[in-house]
């Protein structure tokens, strides 16, 4: 399975979410997507596995304790297959000797149960900004400053109030800016595998875009998409 998986970008806004336990489940899908990420929820391996072959993810939050295909094993044969994502281990088994099998297996972060939701959402940053090279959260362009933890959007020092559906297709143009992105592909990081999206959903949120932060920022890229050009 893993030779057909795609290779995962690593600025898109979507994660796995890999969790047999419907309440801690709920709670984190929630957790996460007030964080700013589009969550795909897999409740067993392997459905998490067939996921990963054809959905590009930016990380993945694995517990160990799943039906059909453990945890480990998941983890093992996505290693096995050279896809090098970030993975955080959640599990109920917190012992050091646990810790050690896991990040040998290749996890590269590990939380026992129970945690505190805002240290799991400060770690995936962390994976995630680590996994993309950067070594601090803001993103800044010409005179735009976007803080993506405190999802606040400055312009000329100007606070810009956004939508979390405008704050997102915002944060995925500027995290590849200065290559043209389909409106596919922005909808593929926008919205989960139960949400519907509506045919003409990116271009109002571009359109609603313009007319906050100004009509430069982003440009349409004719029969193809849109732009954010690098500084």
């Amino acid at each position: 399975m893993p030779e057909t998986r795609r290779q995962p970008d690593n600025d898109t806004m979507r994660i796995l979410l890999v969790e047999d336990d419907d309440l801690i489940g709920s709670g984190l899908e929630v957790a996460l997507r007030n964080a700013g990420f589009t969550v795909d929820w897999a409740r067993d391996g392997q459905h998490a596995q067939l996921a990963l072959a054809t959905t590009p993810y930016l990380l993945v939050i694995l517990d160990l304790g799943l039906p059909k295909l453990s945890g480990m094993e998941l983890l093992k044969s996505l290693r096995a297959g050279g896809n090098d994502i970030p993975v955080l281990v959640l599990t109920a088994k917190d012992t050091a000797a646990d810790k050690v099998r896991g990040l040998d297996a290749g996890a590269d972060d590990y939380l026992g149960k129970p945690f505190d939701l805002a240290e799991l959402v400060s770690r995936c940053r962390a994976l995630i900004r680590r996994s993309q090279g950067r070594g601090s959260e803001l993103i800044e362009w010409r005179d735009l400053s976007v803080d993506p933890v405190a999802q606040t959007v400055s312009r000329n020092g100007v606070r810009v109030a956004l939508t979390a559906r405008e704050w997102a297709v915002l944060i995925h143009l500027l995290t590849h800016s200065g290559v043209p992105q389909p409106r596919a592909r922005i909808e593929e990081s926008l919205y989960g595998w139960q949400e519907e999206v509506e045919s003409n959903a990116i271009e109002v949120h571009v359109s609603n875009l313009r007319k906050k932060l100004g009509g430069d920022v982003i440009r349409t890229v004719r029969g193809f998409g849109y732009i954010v050009d690098r500084t």
